[in-house]
């Protein structure tokens, strides 16, 4: 059986790298770091969930505003793990088999790295609307960037990032499950709810259908962050790319330190089956967005 993650990967990439920033004397220093970053590899569910979005409700030919989005999403979430991995928040040396990238450049430039690619998704997205599209274009270009600044901000990423690291520096709190759901929904799935929206949208989707899409990219979110959970007890060091146990170590709360792992193992397949089934209420197919979905529950790593 064919794996589109994988087969999907020089392609994404060479989007990604493309709009690259560039280096002169004086950047080099931080633009090395922020490429490093980017450059460490990915299974770039993100970007690719865009481009499968966008491809469910058109059959024009892919834009160069598609593929700015789709590089300026994996921007910002590479930013996220750079920030993720600094000694203030879970002190991470390795992900993806590489080191992380304070481990290699030194805790400023982990920092510095990480604002350096947030901002820089923006303009490569801004600069692009303000110069290039006409004006049914640029409406649908300014909807899809207010859903990845809101989805990455207070309101979305940084808020269930936000709520994860108070909890992991305050361990006398008990945190319960309904703050472990909104932990989830917004640092994993906010990100994911954001692509299959861009995609949508730019594809030409209505409202409503983004609004499904949505829901469907909350389920995938939600069952890709359990099966992450599930993977830090099962797997090993060197299928994953990164230390495994790091949540039992640190004390670290998990739906599956609630519900158990047969039981975190069957919600993880239930929320799978209902972002299939709200995926069709759209009456359009999409296979090998399904086929991701579906790899996403039984991966190894």
């Amino acid at each position: 059986m064919n794996n589109p993650i994988k087969d999907k990967n020089a392609e994404i990439n060479s989007i990604i790298y493309r709009y690259l920033p560039k280096s002169d004397k004086y950047t080099e220093l931080i633009t090395d770091a922020m490429n490093y970053s980017v450059q460490a590899g990915g299974k770039r569910i993100r970007p690719i969930f865009m481009q499968e979005a966008y491809k469910l409700f058109t059959d024009q030919e892919e834009t160069e505003t598609l593929h700015r989005f789709m590089a300026a999403m994996e921007y910002v979430h590479t930013y996220s793990l750079c920030h993720d991995d600094l000694p203030a928040m879970d002190n991470d040396q390795y992900r993806r088999g590489n080191l992380t990238t304070h481990a290699k450049f030194g805790e400023a430039f982990g920092i510095l790295a990480g604002d350096g690619l947030l901002n820089y998704a923006f303009e490569v997205i801004s600069e692009y609307m303000a110069n290039n599209l006409d004006y049914s274009e640029l409406k649908k270009a300014t909807k899809a960037f207010n859903i990845l600044t809101t989805k990455a901000g207070y309101k979305g990423m940084v808020g269930g990032q936000t709520l994860d690291v108070y909890f992991d520096k305050n361990k006398m709190f008990d945190q319960k499950q309904e703050q472990i759901n909104f932990i989830y929904n917004n640092k994993t799935a906010a990100l994911i709810e954001a692509s299959f929206m861009i995609g949508a949208i730019l594809g030409g989707a209505s409202e409503e259908e983004v609004q499904i899409m949505e829901k469907v990219a909350n389920n995938v979110g939600m069952a890709f962050q359990i099966k992450d959970d599930l993977l830090d007890i099962t797997s090993t060091q060197e299928v994953l790319g990164k230390p495994i146990n790091s949540d039992e170590k640190n004390g670290k709360k998990t739906l599956v330190s609630f519900l158990g792992m047969e039981e975190a193992e069957r919600l993880v397949e239930q929320l799978s089956k209902d972002a299939i089934e709200q995926l069709h209420l759209i009456g359009k197919r999409n296979e090998t967005l399904e086929q991701i979905i579906h790899l996403l529950i039984n991966r190894d790593n």
